[in-house]
C-alpha cells in the first residue's frame, strides 16, 4: 500500500480526528454513535427518533437519496428529506449524516448535512470521490461490497488527494457464499485499518449482519477491536420501515445497545460521551408517525 501517501500512518501516535461540529468528533478517546433510520420518511418520524435518542447518540443518520437494487423501490424523499434533516438538526442539536450518490447532489447535501456518506456501491466512483475532495465537509466512506482493504484505502486516498483531509472509513461487511447474514463483518479489517492508516474507522453492524438480533453483539465486538464508533439503523416501528426493516432496531433496543458498549469502551481505553439534555417538549407517545408507501 505504498501509494497511499496521504492515508498512510507515519507513526503509532499518528491519528486524525475528524470534527463534525465543535463538540462532536471522530477519532479521539470518545466514541461516536450515529443512529437513525435507513430512510427519512417524515418529519414526525425524525422528531421521534431525535427526541428519544438525543441523550444516547452523537449524530443522526437518515437517507434522502437511496440506492436501491430495484428501480421500483422507494428512492428517498430527496430535497424534502434534506429540509427535514435540517429542521431536526437545528431543534435537537444533532449533526446529520446522509448519503450522496451523484456529483449533482453534493452542493445541496453539503448545505444541509454535517457529513456526506459514500455508500458501498459508490466506493470506486472515482469522479464522485474527486469532487468530494472539494466538498468542504467530512466524508464517511463505506467499504465496497467486495473491495479489498487496499482498494478501500486507495478510495479514501482519492478524497484526500483532492484536498479533503476529513475522511472516515466505515467497515460494513463484504459479500461471501454464506447467506445467513447479509454480509460478513470483517473486524480483522478494522484492526488492520487502524494500524495502516491514521484515518478514523467506524463500523456499520446493521448492513453487515442484516438481522436485528445480531446487531448488538457485533457492535460490541467492533468497539472491542478498536473501532472509533458505530453507525446503526433504528426506527420507531422497525417492522414498518420503508427499507431494510429486518435489520432496524427499535429505539428502545438502540438505547440499550449504547448502554451496553460503555463498559467495553472503558476496557479498551475509550469512553462513550455523557450528555446533559434539555427536554424539547415533544410528546413522543402522542406524535403520529407517517409512513409513506412506495408506489
Amino acid at each position: 500500500m505504498k501509494n497511499a501517501k496521504l492515508a498512510h500512518k507515519s507513526n503509532p501516535q499518528h491519528q486524525t480526528i475528524v470534527k463534525l461540529t465543535d463538540t462532536v468528533a471522530i477519532g479521539g478517546k470518545e466514541l461516536i454513535v450515529i443512529g437513525g433510520p435507513c430512510t427519512v420518511e417524515s418529519r414526525e418520524q425524525m422528531e421521534i427518533i431525535a427526541n428519544t435518542l438525543q441523550p444516547s447518540i452523537q449524530a443522526l443518520r437518515g437517507g434522502v437519496y437511496k440506492p436501491r437494487t430495484s428501480p421500483y423501490a422507494f428512492q428517498g424523499m430527496g430535497e424534502a428529506g434534506l429540509e427535514i434533516l435540517t429542521a431536526v438538526r437545528s431543534r435537537y442539536n444533532l449533526p446529520v449524516v446522509t448519503e450522496v450518490m451523484a456529483i449533482s447532489q453534493i452542493e445541496a447535501i453539503a448545505t444541509h448535512a454535517d457529513m456526506l456518506q459514500v455508500g458501498s456501491r459508490n466506493m470506486q466512483n472515482f469522479d464522485l470521490l474527486k469532487e468530494l475532495g472539494q466538498a468542504g465537509k467530512p466524508i464517511l466512506l463505506k467499504r465496497g461490497l467486495a473491495a479489498t482493504i487496499e482498494e478501500f484505502v486507495m478510495a479514501g486516498e482519492y478524497i484526500l488527494s483532492h484536498g479533503n483531509p476529513d475522511v472516515v472509513l466505515c467497515e460494513r461487511g463484504i459479500r461471501s457464499f454464506d447467506n445467513y447474514t447479509r454480509n460478513v463483518l470483517d473486524l480483522g479489517a478494522v484492526a488492520a485499518l487502524k494500524q495502516i492508516t491514521h484515518l478514523p474507522v467506524i463500523v456499520d453492524p446493521s448492513h453487515a449482519v442484516g438481522r436485528r438480533e445480531l446487531v448488538a453483539p457485533v457492535a460490541r465486538a467492533a468497539i472491542a477491536c478498536g473501532a472509533d464508533g458505530l453507525i446503526i439503523e433504528c426506527h420507531p416501528v422497525p417492522e414498518k420501515s420503508v427499507s431494510d426493516a429486518q435489520q432496524a432496531l427499535s429505539l428502545e433496543e438502540m438505547v440499550a445497545l449504547v448502554a451496553s458498549i460503555k463498559p467495553i469502551a472503558v476496557a479498551v481505553g475509550r469512553c462513550v460521551p455523557e450528555k446533559t439534555i434539555e427536554k424539547t417538549g415533544v410528546d413522543v407517545k402522542s406524535t403520529p408517525i407517517y409512513l409513506p408507501v412506495a408506489s
